[in-house]
């Protein structure tokens, strides 16, 4: 007679782990999770039964294993904890998957030039969507001051009531470090805008690489590779992320992109059943007309959503 493969009955009844400790994900490398264990770095794999479950940075997790945080170590994620918030971005906006980027922020600061690269309007109108639907407080951090004004920009955003920052070269930080204690706030912007600058200023051991902006295209070279999560020195984290060139909104809904434009929202309510907000009859242009909404803005909602659609995300 074969001998059996084993007489104990499989079950999937999972174990509890409640000698398990927490830890708080601040960096993610090929299937390594580095999670801090008090303050104790600790590299960690993802146990088998959370299966297709993602951990990004910001989570809080569960570990087992080796927590000693010695060289060649290896601990084991059994839990992540219940999310806060999630901000979240898909490859574009006619794919539906959806990509975390971070777990448990409190505060999305939208990184922007004012010259070198030039601000997109565009790119900060998708990221207040992402925020509104993340349910996180944003914070608009326009940098490189010292080339270019503010007040055009500021004047686009301040009806809306967005909390924001200026900040040039080598000045001081005083406001933007208030903005920041006691939260975990997470840097979002293109390559090239300062934000990995603003890490190193901020968190003076992050020791972050920068480049400059490319002079034929007007854009930033990828300098961070991944989102890392840093403690700063008042108390409080930020999380910086690699630059983005695009951000997705597919797996937002229309009704959220809307309500993420409060200076325009209140004027669907006089639309004809079944306005798509695009074409001709949408209350929308006669609200504009009436001098009641900035015209620049509309333009950005309907890109917005014609992108939705499959179409060109252009002028």
């Amino acid at each position: 007679m074969r001998p059996g493969k084993g007489s104990r009955p499989r079950t999937r009844v999972r174990p509890a782990h409640e000698k398990a400790v927490e830890g708080f994900v601040v960096a993610v490398d090929r299937g390594r999770y580095t999670c801090l264990v008090g303050s104790v770095p600790v590299v960690a794999m993802k146990a088998r039964e959370l299966g297709r479950k993602g951990i990004v940075v910001g989570d809080r997790v569960a570990l087992v294993g080796d927590v000693s945080g010695r060289p060649d170590t290896l601990a084991r994620v059994v839990r992540v904890e219940e999310r806060r918030s999630m901000l979240r971005r898909s490859a574009d906006d006619t794919d539906d998957v959806e990509r975390p980027v971070v777990a448990n922020a409190d505060q999305l600061v939208i990184v922007t030039a004012l010259a070198d690269p030039p601000p997109r309007p565009r790119m900060i109108d998708r990221l207040l969507v992402a925020a509104f639907d993340a349910d996180i407080d944003p914070l608009l951090c326009l940098t490189k001051a010292d080339l270019a004004s503010a007040d055009e920009l500021v004047a686009l955003y301040e009806p809306l009531g967005v909390p924001y920052i200026v900040v040039s070269k080598g000045g001081p930080l005083g406001e933007l470090r208030g903005h920041l204690d006691d939260r975990i706030s997470v840097l979002v912007g293109h390559s090239g805008v300062g934000k990995s600058t603003l890490v190193n200023a901020l968190v003076p051991t992050a020791d972050r690489a920068v480049s400059h902006v490319n002079v034929v295209t007007g854009r930033g070279r990828h300098t961070s590779t991944s989102a890392v999560a840093l403690e700063l020195p008042e108390g409080g984290w930020i999380i910086d992320t690699p630059g983005v060139r695009s951000f997705g909104l597919a797996h937002v809904h229309v009704e959220t992109v809307l309500a993420s434009f409060p200076d325009l929202n209140e004027a669907t309510v006089e639309c004809p059943k079944g306005c798509t907000h695009l074409g001709d009859g949408c209350a929308l242009d006669r609200f504009v007309a009436e001098g009641q909404a900035d015209p620049a803005r509309l333009e950005s909602l309907r890109r917005l959503l014609i992108s939705r659609e499959g179409g060109e995300d252009t002028p």
